[in-house]
């Protein structure tokens, strides 16, 4: 207990890192200089052993004792016992004998870093001698229960790390068998055979496997790539017998496969600098340490302190001489608390069918389901060929599917509607520049919704020139274009001007121009089109909104440009669709670069109403696919998954 003196006396605290990583904060009573009553001395040498130590003049502390090569020793071994720890001590209690000898009581409160706090009672031993008041030298200057050859064991335990779950609750990730491909150093009998055998069956550069060998100590394991079970056994008679090669086999925290969900739910693995950097506490004390799994990517990564949970630690007693029967003994225990689970709106039968569509594609391709109604991301698949993050983040020109967006600023401003007779010529000149239709096809005059479900560029530059410079924008707007989403994994939501002009202008109609999309926000376009009320992005149940829903264009305008939707799968430019249900949608071909002619991209956005998985809304994109065909039968491929 505190004494009565100590509580009043007003205090400083300090906090300095001793040498080897231990640290000791005091909080320190303000001593009005010599006192006559010997408990003031006393208190004075107890304080100045624990500033010494706290400063980490560890040779200082050490001859404040009654033996300084034995304290020495034993403050050095409690810094390697517990690494990067920091103490706190607060003084107590001061009992002064009559034969020379004192007790001082204090509270010891280690920062053990990476792990809970560790409190316990203890008490310095003090005797006077011809130079004042000394800290006895014994091992209970560290703790009480410590004795002669024996020192602190601290083991730090993380917990089970929680799930991110799927719409129905069930767990995404689990532990899987994974297979290290590596080399042994001391075993290679002919590294650059070694090397390409290995980058052969992996796709790892021989070049990089044999800087990596050649760098490595002695006898230390080499890794080249970690493999789930299946793949390893895919690649299993190219390696196996290569001199040098080992496999040691593990497990790993996984998702079902190994594009399953990835830009979303990310990864988790053996911690890196830059996340142990970013997962710091509210004081700046570091959460995590070097060698813990934890999440590298994605929800993983952004929910890592509700996924992974708080370590727990173990505090035993360790000995030099392993006869000692209390080797080992306890001294105190804090159990890890676990982390809670992180439910998406993830589908594993859409996620599935999404997986298996975009694998069909050769060339990058990312497809993004969405539920009209609640903006729930129900899948995000991105092939091998691909960045996966692009499925969410990427910034592409959407080319002709931007145009149920001018449509809706057309049917918004009352300029026409389906039925409208509109030009629909091969090609148009807008402040000398030509723009043209797909090999200037000409479909003379003919309703806007015909104009539409055959995507003429010629007719949607000509009316969108008429509209406001800002039309554009507003239109986009309605459906959650160009919102700053909340969200902890980032979606691009899109970029429309609200200044453009003239050439600019009537690119931008056609989805080129100034025009980005990110497939995500274009499925999140056509949910808001086939549920009538725009909704944020969901990537969490239950999580906080990721913004304001957007307010969508009105049921009038949606009630026209639904059946025009509906006439590109039916007798337009997706006809290819037309058996898959009840589906609605529109295709874009979206130039980019530099060549002659311009590459483009391909992609298809819609949606499809009460099929095997309820409504749902996507969008497609095949990088450099060169036409929306490409994106059209990934799409085709997705519907027949399900």
């Amino acid at each position: 207990m505190r004494s009565r003196e100590l509580v009043s006396r007003s205090r400083t605290t300090r906090r300095v890192t001793a040498v080897g990583g231990a640290a000791v904060v005091l909080l320190v009573p303000v001593l009005a200089g010599c006192s006559s009553d010997p408990t003031d001395d006393v208190r004075a040498a107890a304080q100045a052993f624990l500033d010494d130590w706290s400063g980490g003049d560890t040779a200082a502390a050490a001859d404040r004792t009654t033996d300084p090569a034995a304290t020495t020793a034993l403050l050095e071994q409690t810094a390697t016992d517990l690494p990067e720890a920091s103490l706190t001590a607060e003084l107590g209690d001061v009992q002064v004998a009559e034969d020379g000898a004192a007790t001082v009581d204090w509270q010891a409160t280690w920062d053990l870093a990476t792990a809970p706090d560790w409190a316990y009672g203890a008490a310095l031993e003090l005797q006077e001698g011809e130079d004042g008041w000394q800290v006895v030298a014994e091992p209970t200057v560290v703790h009480p229960e410590l004795a002669e050859g024996q020192h602190l064991e601290l083991t730090r335990t993380l917990p089970d790390r929680a799930p991110i779950t799927d719409g129905t609750g069930a767990p995404l990730f689990t532990e899987t068998e994974v297979v290290n491909v590596g080399v042994d150093p001391a075993q290679v009998t002919d590294l650059p055979a070694l090397a390409a055998g290995l980058a052969a069956a992996t796709g790892v550069s021989a070049e990089q496997i044999t800087a990596d060998v050649q760098a490595a100590p002695a006898g230390q394991f080499v890794p080249v790539i970690t493999l789930r079970r299946p793949d390893f056994e895919a690649i299993r008679a190219q390696v196996f017998d290569l001199p040098g090669a080992v496999f040691p086999t593990g497990s790993r925290l996984l998702a079902p496969t190994a594009r399953f969900g990835q830009a979303l739910l990310g990864r988790v693995g053996e911690a890196t600098a830059e996340v142990l950097e970013e997962t710091v506490g509210e004081d700046g004390e570091q959460l995590y340490a070097a060698g813990d799994r934890l999440g590298l990517s994605g929800l993983q990564r952004a929910r890592q302190e509700q996924l992974t949970g708080t370590p727990g630690f173990t505090v035993s007693v360790a000995s030099t001489d392993e006869s000692l029967e209390d080797a080992g003994r306890v001294l105190d225990t804090v159990d890890p608390v676990p982390g809670t689970p992180v439910q998406t709106p993830l589908l594993p039968a859409v996620q599935n069918a999404a997986d298996a569509a975009v694998a069909t594609q050769p060339l990058a391709t990312h497809l993004v389901v969405v539920r009209p109604g609640t903006g729930e991301l129900l899948a995000v698949s991105s092939n091998e060929a691909a960045n996966p993050a692009n499925a969410l983040s990427g910034q592409f020109p959407p080319g002709s599917s931007m145009k149920t967006m001018t449509a809706t600023a057309l049917l918004s401003a009352g300029a026409l509607t389906p039925d409208t007779a509109v030009p629909c010529p091969g090609t148009t000149v807008v402040e000398g520049r030509e723009f043209e239709n797909e090999d200037q096809f000409d479909l003379g005059t003919v309703p806007f919704t015909e104009a539409f479900a055959q995507s003429c560029n010629t007719t949607f530059i000509q009316q969108a020139m008429q509209l406001p410079d800002d039309a554009l924008a507003a239109a986009a707007a309605s459906y959650g274009v160009g919102t700053d989403w909340q969200l902890p994994v980032g979606v691009f939501s899109g970029e429309v001007p609200t200044t453009s002009t003239g050439t600019t202008k009537a690119a931008d109609a056609i989805g080129q121009g100034q025009v980005l999309m990110s497939p995500a926000q274009l499925a999140l376009v056509a949910a808001g089109i086939a549920s009538g009320t725009p909704a944020a992005p969901v990537e969490v149940v239950g999580a906080d909104a990721a913004g304001a829903a957007p307010a969508g264009p009105g049921q009038a305008v949606l009630d026209q440009l639904r059946p025009m939707m509906r006439q590109v799968v039916l007798s337009g430019t997706a006809s290819e669709l037309a058996d898959r249900g009840e589906v609605y949608g529109k295709t874009g071909t979206a130039e980019f670069g530099t060549n002659t002619p311009p590459d483009s991209h391909g992609w298809f956005m819609g949606y499809q109403l009460g099929g095997p998985q309820g409504d749902l809304a996507f969008a497609v994109l095949v990088e450099a696919g060169q036409s929306s065909s490409a994106a059209v039968a990934v799409t085709d491929a997705f519907l027949g998954a399900l």
